[in-house]
């Protein structure tokens, strides 16, 4: 029974942070009410599935696979081309497909050659610091936007949504820290219901309806066949290895937590490229949004303390069950946006405190004083020029100049090398 209410905590984290993404593309993309309904199911599908593989075959941790913030930004990129490089929403939907593919086989020549696990030897104490003080950073605006429920520009806030957010908060500390063991284990759950009632007492709950059928099974190539043209291949290579990046990361913050309970810590990152090679791949045979393990997990797990990875892969089994009863998936759709918000902010407290463990580890202070200052710099710069800035600049740069949390990583990684090569000539 604990197994089970520790998965079902799984499932309900694990949709909570995943179901916006679909439904925004799909705005987009201007897709019919039917056609949203079959692209929510194939996400969440295809999230439960790479989880699933990257659980049994890949890092072996529990992470979660989500929409990638990246592919996110591809997508709202291309969704400008409709009627100008491409004749309609499908055609570029199709690209898209192509794009995915194009990712997950990359992934498998990354992986295959060795070149991955280079690359996870950049990640230091420094680089791991930054990272996750820049996630924090970059989504931090999202959260007190949701909380204030403001979803557009331009839009008020409202203080009514704003009240309930609190409430969910301070419902989510008092659970997390509360002395009765079982209660901190299950405080994310417990959070979002208390959230949850608490909307719906305060009239602010919506019932959402994704679809009225009781069972469906994902389709492949919704779209059309996959199109493969020289743009989108060469937008998938850059953002490949910008993928590694945030796999890399999310593997070494989750070790860090699991090291803690002393769990023994392994070379993961070779299988865990294949993992998301075949995870692309999938991403794009369903038409679905490409996934990437969710550096969150982390504070997850250190918020609730459920390090075993069992419960998570009965809740990636789940999720894949639920995803093909649409009346279900109508339940989790109808959870306030808010109330998510309100929960992964706790979550993230946890994260800043992963964040100045692997900060004190370095012994150079200076270095890492000075690699985070530039980074810091740069990476929180990004993260308030606007979107349309970008707009007539080819989109390998703009998905890297857009993304704050990419660009200061990148800036990271290069100072410091430069930093330790230049110190070991001397």
């Amino acid at each position: 029974m604990q197994i089970l209410l520790s998965a079902f905590q799984w499932v309900a984290f694990m949709v909570a942070g995943s179901i916006a993404a679909p439904i925004a593309i799909a705005d987009l993309f201007q897709l019919s009410p039917a056609d949203t309904a079959g692209f929510i199911q194939r996400t969440i599908f295809v999230l439960g599935l790479a989880s699933l593989i990257q659980a049994l075959f890949g890092h072996k941790l529990p992470i979660n696979e989500g929409p990638a913030g990246l592919w996110w930004g591809v997508f709202a990129i291309y969704a400008g081309f409709s009627g100008t490089l491409y004749s309609s929403h499908e055609e570029v939907l199709t690209v898209l497909q192509g794009g995915m593919i194009v990712s997950g086989v990359i992934f498998f020549i990354l992986s295959s050659t060795g070149l991955l696990k280079r690359l996870s030897s950049l990640f230091t104490p420094t680089i791991t610091f930054i990272y996750l003080m820049l996630l924090i950073l970059q989504l931090s605006g999202s959260f007190i936007k949701g909380m204030f429920g403001i979803q557009h520009e331009g839009q008020s806030m409202e203080p009514l949504v704003l009240l309930g957010s609190i409430l969910t908060i301070l419902a989510a500390l008092y659970f997390s820290s509360h002395k009765v063991k079982w209660i901190q284990q299950y405080s994310i759950i417990l959070a979002l219901i208390a959230g949850w009632l608490i909307f719906i007492i305060m009239g602010l709950s919506e019932s959402t309806s994704v679809s009225e059928s009781w069972f469906s099974l994902p389709h492949v190539f919704v779209f059309g066949a996959p199109v493969f043209d020289t743009g989108v291949i060469v937008t998938s290579i850059f953002i490949t290895f910008l993928l590694t990046t945030n796999m890399i990361a999310s593997i070494r913050v989750m070790e860090e937590v699991m090291r803690a309970k002393g769990q023994p810590t392994f070379e993961r990152y070779t299988k865990s490229g294949f993992a998301s090679g075949l995870n692309q791949l999938f991403g794009g045979v369903f038409s679905a949004i490409g996934s990437v393990p969710i550096s969150g997990s982390a504070g997850f797990v250190a918020a609730t303390r459920m390090y075993s990875i069992i419960p998570f892969i009965i809740g990636s089994g789940i999720i894949m069950v639920i995803s093909l009863i649409p009346k279900v998936m109508n339940l989790f759709a109808s959870l306030p946006a808010p109330v998510g918000y309100a929960v992964t902010t706790v979550i993230f407290i946890k994260m800043v405190g992963l964040a100045l463990s692997e900060y004190r580890k370095e012994e150079d202070i200076e270095r890492i004083h000075f690699v985070a200052g530039i980074s810091l710099i740069v990476g929180v710069g990004a993260m308030f020029v606007p979107a349309a800035a970008f707009k007539d600049m080819p989109v390998v740069v703009a998905s890297i100049l857009n993304n704050g949390l990419i660009l200061g990583t990148i800036t990271a990684i290069l100072v410091e090398q430069y930093i330790i090569k230049k110190s070991s000539s001397q």
